[in-house]
């Protein structure tokens, strides 16, 4: 287990709560990038399959808390983009 590794994927980590917050509570895509997410997501979907794959160790655990928070963001971000539309056409 690298200390190094871990340490990245917390401060990675730690910045998610605060973009899921505010995606939740402006009801907005402004200033997000879908594909920005998305490839950030395929980020963490490697980072587990490489730790299953080649290096079993608990900071995998990391790796999946940060993608479940990056996956949620995406679901906020069509969540978000209903709900310009829907404003848009009211």
């Amino acid at each position: 287990m690298s200390i190094f590794e871990a340490l990245m994927l917390l401060c990675f980590g730690a910045a998610w709560p605060f973009s899921l917050r505010r995606s939740w509570v402006s009801r907005s895509t402004a200033g997000k990038s879908l594909f920005f997410l998305i490839v950030i997501d395929l980020g963490y979907v490697s980072g587990v399959l490489h730790k299953l794959i080649f290096s079993f160790d608990l900071i995998i655990f990391l790796y999946i808390l940060n993608g479940v928070m990056v996956t949620t963001d995406i679901f906020f971000y069509f969540r978000n983009r209903r709900i310009e539309r829907a404003l848009l056409a009211a």
